[in-house]
């Protein structure tokens, strides 16, 4: 793996790392602990991984601030000294007016055309670019041998809901037909892009519409009305996630709308009928709560998820491939999730 490069944005704080237990935190319905794997304990390496890279964040302060374009632009500053992706081809693409680029395994006999996953990328709805999420998407391209289509939707504050949601069904609906079969499509995001692509698929039930074969949630952004019990529980843990931050996104994002508004907290929808999904969910993560009581609600509705609660992890940590071991497992933990729902699996 990578080591943290020297970049200007050097790294000054270190953030004392505690596995915490989910059990401790929350409670948890029988239900949702059955389908919850076994973690391994945070390595001594991960640890110093998850110091070096929240001190590279805060000194990078995307992070911070009051003023979100500016926050957009040191985040991109920042991504842009990252490594680029290797071992896949990318083009660019119209997805039914939406920027994008699709993604696959720069391999000779790669099918192109036949599995794809819709990626979403976080940052807060008001920052991230094909660029800053390129190294995830291209990963994610690699380990499920499946195009990746990420696409630029628009960000707030210059544009609010339902922009956002727009651009990523209107994606979805550019795979359909492009030629993917839908038992061959995953939709996935982090943040706020989980809370996409659990809003996409929530509208295509509302409109009995066609659905992707599962769906991935990475650290995701649930409960906007910040209601969990981990945002108290994981305040001192979670550097960059609580509920001032919650109310900014939510305020640029949702303007007057109600944070409870099932289209813009998605814990609050209607999940009958919700495909398989994979929850992915830091331990030091505010947001822990919200990925437990999404798993809850679904599985309460008939639905099939599955919880990881990533031992030491903060908020979004699969988007550092190049930085941290353990966004490299994650990342392959999505992917073994996507292949084993696809209808016609990648040739081993």
């Amino acid at each position: 793996m990578n080591e943290f490069r020297p970049f200007r944005y050097g790294s000054r704080f270190v953030m004392a790392a505690i596995v915490v237990s989910a059990a401790t935190l929350l409670p948890v319905s029988w239900a949702v602990a059955a389908e919850m794997p076994e973690m391994a304990p945070q390595t001594k390496a991960s640890i110093q991984q998850v110091e070096m890279l929240v001190g590279t964040l805060r000194d990078s302060g995307a992070m911070s601030g009051p003023d979100l374009r500016q926050r957009r632009a040191r985040f991109e500053a920042l991504m842009a000294s990252t490594p680029d992706p290797t071992r896949v081809q990318i083009r660019r693409v119209d997805a039914n007016g939406v920027d994008g680029n699709l993604i696959w395994p720069a391999r000779l006999h790669h099918p192109i055309g036949r599995r794809a996953i819709l990626y979403l990328h976080g940052g807060g709805f008001y920052s991230g670019s094909l660029r800053t999420h390129r190294n995830v998407a291209a990963a994610l391209a690699k380990a499920a041998s499946a195009d990746v289509l990420l696409i630029d939707y628009r960000l707030a504050p210059e544009n609010g809901f339902p922009a956002q949601r727009d651009d990523a069904v209107a994606a979805f609906r550019w795979l359909l037909t492009s030629g993917y079969k839908p038992g061959n499509i995953v939709v996935a995001g982090e943040s706020v892009g989980a809370t996409l692509a659990i809003e996409v698929v929530l509208n295509q039930l509302r409109l009995r519409g066609t659905l992707p074969a599962a769906v991935v949630a990475m650290s995701p952004i649930a409960d906007f009305s910040a209601t969990g019990a981990s945002l108290t529980a994981n305040a001192s843990s979670d550097p960059f996630m609580g509920k001032s931050e919650l109310a900014l996104i939510a305020g640029a994002f949702a303007g007057d709308r109600s944070p409870a508004d099932p289209d813009i907290s998605p814990l609050y929808g209607n999940f009958s009928g919700f495909p398989p999904l994979l929850i992915q969910v830091g331990s030091h993560e505010t947001l822990l709560d919200d990925g437990m009581r999404l798993a809850d609600k679904i599985r309460q509705a008939g639905g099939n998820a599955s919880v990881e609660i990533w031992p030491g992890m903060i908020h979004q940590w699969q988007i550092f491939p190049f930085w941290l071991s353990d966004a490299q497992k994650a990342i392959g933990k999505v992917a073994e999730f996507a292949i084993a729902h696809f209808a016609d699996k990648p040739a081993q």
